[in-house]
């Protein structure tokens, strides 16, 4: 596909995706839009991490976490703080950026499972300890009634998602350009290094403790981002919002869409986000209308996610779109240089 052709199929989806509240006024179709939206900026944010510089972040969620309870705390009653919406995006940005770095400081010497582990435990803390600073956060009960974005005067108010929905669009724009800067940076091919071989690109020069903390903290203020407009969407944020199953799903849609593909993590996302919030209660429904009553399939959506990542790493380990280099490398490592050799020889000799 030409240069021109990718431009004009961008345009018109761009086009479809404005439009889309106008053309369909269902509004639980445009509020899951806006959460899917949600996630693909979590994946957008996690690909850096993980696609990009290839470091296992099984404690996602906890970014999450902080970038919504930050604005929990500085646009509600809960402290009578009440700084706009649209300055809490880069406050809390950059506060999940610091702690980006403040988790990736302890874990510039490990790799593969250790770091999944250590990664694992912060995204395990972050929430409990939302949960036990109940004189700060309201324990369980969370805190609510956030304050309600505003464009020019105008409330977003809660009987629509449309505004958030634009917001989250807009938002994704932003990540879908800073990701691919990023990707085609300096920096960007320095992650790609240490993803290959962390001790070959020390030798090359490669600072790796700066690299690896800038993957952390850039994809933590993703992460930042998406908690903000995700809490304000709601008006309130709860410490079950942000348990283990959180990060889980998000590393699902990276690894379904494809890791290291933007555009990958993108369908990834909406993807999962469909069968999550669509197939899913519809195929229960629809056992309930035949009689199978006692049937839930969204009790076993975890099974479904396992059941599509086994499938995908038998017959597409690359992912629903690949990037370039990940499918280059995935299908040169599935042959046996040796066997090719091998089989050449038998084919020169049959030949004479």
């Amino acid at each position: 596909m030409s240069q021109r052709t990718k431009r004009v199929w961008l345009a018109a989806l761009g086009v479809v995706l404005l439009a889309f509240p106008y053309i369909d006024r269902n509004n639980a179709h445009v509020d899951f839009m806006t959460n899917a939206g949600a996630f693909i900026l979590l994946a957008l944010g996690l690909n850096i991490v993980v696609g990009f510089a290839g470091l296992l972040d099984l404690g996602y969620a906890a970014f999450f976490a902080i970038g919504s309870y930050s604005y929990a705390m500085l646009a509600s009653g809960q402290f009578n703080i009440h700084i706009p919406f649209w300055v809490m995006l880069f406050v809390a940005s950059a506060i999940a950026a610091i702690f980006g770095i403040l988790l990736g400081a302890p874990t510039l010497r490990l790799r593969g499972d250790y770091l999944a582990i250590v990664t694992l435990g912060f995204g395990e803390i972050v929430p409990q300890t939302f949960l036990n600073l109940s004189q700060y956060t309201n324990g369980p009960n969370g805190i609510i009634s956030l304050d309600q974005p505003s464009f020019f005067g105008h409330a977003f108010g809660f009987s629509s998602a449309t505004p958030y929905y634009y917001v989250l669009l807009a938002l994704i724009a932003l990540g879908v350009v800073v990701a691919r800067n990023l990707r085609d940076s300096r920096l960007g091919r320095q992650w790609m290094a240490i993803r290959e071989d962390e001790l070959a690109a020390r030798h090359m020069g490669i600072d790796t403790t700066v690299a690896k903390l800038s993957a952390f903290a850039l994809g933590a203020s993703f992460s930042g981002l998406a908690g903000v407009a995700y809490a304000a969407k709601l008006s309130l944020v709860s410490p079950d919002q942000f348990q283990f199953n959180v990060s889980v799903l998000v590393l699902s849609m990276l690894v379904l869409g494809g890791m290291g593909s933007i555009a990958g993590a993108i369908v990834g996302s909406f993807v999962l986000s469909f069968v999550n919030s669509f197939l899913l209660p519809q195929s229960t429904t629809l056992a309930h209308s035949i009689g199978l009553t006692g049937v839930d399939f969204t009790n076993y959506r975890y099974m479904i996610y396992g059941g599509i990542l086994v499938g995908m790493m038998l017959f597409r380990p690359e992912g629903l779109i690949p990037s370039r280099q990940r499918r280059a490398e995935l299908r040169e490592a599935l042959v046996d240089p040796v066997v090719s050799a091998q089989e050449q020889m038998e084919f020169e000799g049959g030949a004479r």
